[in-house]
């Protein structure tokens, strides 16, 4: 355990220079614009197939996503006995949230533990967030594809109905008299200070609602997209809430790709494939993964720019 806390402690003091702060926005952003450059020629036909009004639209509903997923954030951050004002948690979260665009999935824990720490908020307390908001996303989404994609595309979905076997699983994990023994449990193990504050019912049932409200905003921004190209708006209704949410879930189980890349838009294209033909089905995916893309950056950018100026407001010790 020794080696391993010292080669911690030493990147996390690296990981808290302004230098290395600036560079993983900088890198991270530079990700996140190479995944739109690269496949400008298909990103582009697919948006010129689409009214430009309902694109802007789309984009708005994805925006609203991202922050209903901060204020998910915010709640469990505030139950665990770190409260930030809205716009300090929205800088914090979607700054670090560019790491997704990185290979590898650390990359956004570390930068919310080291942006949470300007802010008085200790780096167990953000790491331990960041696991829980992957927990209530998961089980809500999965749930809400449960409850509409079998009805709608049984044979479709066949192939990742494996995610569906983890939904007992991830409840039983969302409850507070599982979850709190879970956490501490694992605090032990890693030899960190237990949580000052155990979970409660109210801020697991709030966190449960804000993710099924960013689900939902997903749902109808691909729900759009789809209907712009011709998908029957009742039929597609379904297909939407539950196929975004599946392929989101997925994507971010298959851990070896970025923002689930690739995989995402292969279980959106299996989703849409009743309503729509599979071309068509591409173009919603790759249209939807361009809008999320911009709305990250968007949000990011704000959050970036709001950042100048902030000096910590701790000298907290590594825990």
């Amino acid at each position: 355990m020794f080696p391993f806390r010292v080669v911690s402690d030493a990147a996390l003091r690296v990981a808290g220079s302004r230098v290395v702060r600036l560079a993983f926005v900088a890198v991270a952003a530079g990700f996140g614009v190479v995944a739109l450059s690269t496949q400008w020629d298909g990103i582009r036909h697919a948006l010129t197939r689409l009214p430009p009004a309902l694109v802007v639209a789309a984009l708005v509903l994805a925006m609203a996503a991202l922050l209903a997923s901060m204020l998910m954030w915010r709640l469990l951050l505030a139950g665990l006995g770190s409260s930030l004002p809205v716009r300090v948690a929205a800088r914090v979260l979607f700054v670090s949230q560019l790491g997704k665009h990185l290979p590898g999935s650390v990359w956004p824990m570390l930068a919310q533990m080291e942006l949470g720490r300007d802010h008085g908020v200790p780096r167990r307390r953000s790491a331990t967030v960041f696991v829980l908001m992957m927990l209530f996303s998961l089980a809500t989404g999965l749930l809400l594809a449960a409850g509409t994609l079998p009805f709608a595309a049984a044979a479709e979905i066949r192939g990742f109905r494996w995610a569906f076997l983890l939904i007992p699983l991830l409840l039983a994990l969302a409850h507070p008299r599982v979850l709190n023994p879970v956490i501490g449990r694992l605090l032990r193990l890693a030899r960190r200070p237990e949580l000052e504050r155990p979970l409660s019912g109210r801020t697991s049932a709030l966190a449960a609602l804000a993710g099924l409200a960013q689900w939902v905003l997903y749902g109808v921004h691909a729900w759009l997209l789809a209907v712009g190209l011709g998908a029957d708006p009742g039929a597609t209704l379904p297909l939407a809430f539950g196929g975004f949410a599946l392929a989101w879930c997925v994507g971010f189980l298959v851990v070896v790709t970025p923002a689930g890349l690739g995989v995402r838009e292969l279980v959106l294209v299996a989703a849409f494939s009743p309503v729509l033909d599979t071309a068509d089905a591409l173009v919603v995916a790759v249209a939807s993964r361009v809008l999320l893309t911009v709305s990250d950056l968007l949000l990011a950018g704000a959050g970036a720019t709001s950042m100048r100026g902030v000096r910590r407001t701790v000298d907290e010790p590594v825990t």
